[in-house]
């Protein structure tokens, strides 16, 4: 039978919409769901404040590499102040961020923040799930409880690396180190998950997305290959089982890629930045 719409790749096309508002935020943003994680790209300015009410679960929040844009994030009774080209893990419950400077500032969410859910762009395309999406399931709690953790990114660079990946109890996002040249041609990575999804959130620079789709024994039913050009911001999301790989074609190219729940692989690596932070589940349960 043909491929569900969830089976398909999603291209968000942020540079080419308007953002439309968003209930407790002064600014307007562009919302992208996948099968277990949303991703909210808010447009904003000075004085400009994002709010969230009892939220279920952790969220993560990415200011980009922005000259004069910062981010005062209160969660409880602990705040802190998030400088360009950062990542901080927000608190479940009730948070305020209010923004000094102009540009983008990202949230990601996971399925659980239904609220969000409902008003992605694309949440007709989940009418009926992904069957080959592995279910959300939250890892152990963080070492020291929940409580706003805050990184700045330039810290967790490695010689050789493009990798900077973090986890929550049920995301991990790799802010992946800026490419200051068009990516070559014959070093790309094509690859594919089994179950879990990929999403790749551009924040600067022209991309194109490569895809391929499994064949089934029906050639009717084939899908095409891919190659699918982007600018910033946008955002692709990769179902399960199809071939995947994605180049910059200009300068700088600035990629987020974003699973959830957290990847087995890259944790069992111990290449995860707040790792000690986040353990593992037991070995019995991991996903295959």
């Amino acid at each position: 039978m043909p491929l569900l719409p969830s089976q398909l790749a999603t291209y968000a096309r942020h540079h080419a919409q308007e953002p439309r508002a968003v209930p407790g935020d002064s600014s307007p943003a562009w919302i992208t769901r996948g099968a277990n994680f949303v991703v909210v790209v808010s447009r904003v300015q000075p004085g400009d404040t994002l709010q969230r009410d009892h939220n279920v679960d952790e969220y993560v929040l990415l200011v980009p590499d922005t000259a004069g844009l910062s981010v005062q994030v209160q969660a409880g009774t602990e705040s802190l102040q998030a400088g360009p080209d950062s990542l901080t893990i927000v608190p479940p419950g009730t948070s305020t961020l209010r923004v000094e400077g102009t540009g983008l500032v990202v949230r990601i969410f996971s399925s659980d923040v239904t609220d969000l859910l409902a008003l992605a762009d694309n949440q007709a395309t989940y009418a009926t799930p992904n069957p080959d999406a592995a279910p959300l399931v939250a890892w152990p709690e963080p070492v020291g409880g929940y409580k706003l953790r805050h990184y700045r990114l330039a810290d967790y660079a490695t010689e050789g690396s493009q990798m900077r990946i973090f986890r929550t109890r049920k995301l991990m996002v790799n802010p992946l180190m800026k490419r200051p040249v068009a990516r070559d041609v014959r070093k790309l990575s094509p690859h594919v998950h089994a179950d879990f999804e990929q999403g790749s959130l551009a924040l600067s620079g022209t991309y194109v997305h490569h895809l391929r789709y499994p064949w089934g024994p029906d050639m009717t039913l084939w899908e095409e290959d891919a190659a699918e050009q982007m600018g910033s911001p946008s955002l692709l999301v990769v179902p399960p089982k199809v071939i995947h790989t994605s180049r910059n074609i200009d300068a700088p190219g600035v990629l987020v890629d974003i699973f959830a729940p957290p990847r087995w692989d890259f944790s069992r690596k111990g290449v995860v930045c707040n790792g000690d932070q986040y353990p593992m589940p037991a070995e019995t349960v991991a996903a295959t």
